[in-house]
């Protein structure tokens, strides 16, 4: 599955200029009024014994209310789904504060919405915090539908590491609607597997082009298997190489499986 605990670099040193962040303004940024990274915590919920709907309609209050308030209903729509939340959640994407644009990006990603493909797309392309554009990342995995496979892509080339990781992971949603995304979404991610600097972003690549095996025509299916092989017998981190062996072994394709198991015999894999 996607890594997402990718350590934070202080802020993204391999930024590209035109993508620079001021380091202290975003720990200013960050420190105010939230714990931690809403990603972090969407993947993990648990469900809980509470009233649903008493807590959505708090969090329609919350939205209305001073910064901090707004923060509060944030966090309750990054758990919960209402669609009553659209229209106070969409203009606090242009919201001055960084941590109530990251929030928000990551409240629609929980509650889709056409409405909201636009500017999400917008804040992908153009918003100078590293954190609003991983936000945004991970959030356009849930609109599969929407054109937001260029728009990943270029982000998967030309981004930061922790944005690339997730650029990388919802690559697989968009290019699970069909042959004609698949094959783009693969063609990226297969360069990626093998060139990018960051052993989390390789890890997701091999993890996406996994899912979208299915989806590819045989050429290119040959070519998945083989860089996947390739990443497990030479990737130099250990997290890479597991995770192009389990994208190996879900593929359930017996020569696949075959050849995984010869490779076990010859002791070059354990």
């Amino acid at each position: 599955m996607p890594d997402e605990a990718l350590p934070v670099p202080e802020p993204f040193p391999d930024s590209p200029a035109e993508l620079a962040l001021d380091p202290e303004v975003l720990a200013r940024e960050l420190a105010a009024e939230l714990l931690g990274d809403p990603l972090d915590e969407i993947e993990a919920l648990e469900p809980a014994e509470v009233d649903v709907a008493a807590e959505c309609d708090l969090g329609l209050s919350l939205l209305q209310g001073e910064q901090e308030q707004r923060m509060q209903g944030l966090r309750i729509f990054c758990e919960h789904r209402d669609p009553r939340a659209i229209p106070l959640l969409l203009p606090l994407l242009q919201a001055p504060c960084a941590v109530l644009r990251m929030s928000a990006v990551y409240a629609l990603g929980r509650n889709p919405h056409p409405l909201a493909v636009e500017p999400l797309l917008g804040l992908l392309q153009a918003d100078d915090n590293g954190y609003v554009r991983k936000a945004v990342a991970w959030s356009l995995g849930n609109y599969p539908d929407a054109p937001i496979l260029n728009p990943l892509i270029r982000s998967l080339v030309l981004d930061v590491a922790a944005v690339r990781l997730w650029a990388a992971s919802s690559l697989a949603d968009a290019g699970a609607t069909g042959a004609a995304k698949a094959d783009p979404a693969a063609a990226q991610l297969l360069q990626s597997l093998r060139i990018d600097s960051e052993p989390a972003v390789r890890s997701n690549s091999a993890w996406s082009l996994g899912l979208l095996y299915p989806d590819l025509v045989e050429p290119r299916q040959e070519t998945v298997v083989e860089a996947l092989l390739h990443a497990l017998l030479h990737d130099g981190d250990p997290t890479v190489r597991d995770e192009a062996r389990l994208a190996l072994e879900q593929l359930e394709q017996p020569d696949v499986l075959d050849r995984l198991q010869t490779l076990v015999d010859e002791g070059l894999i354990s």
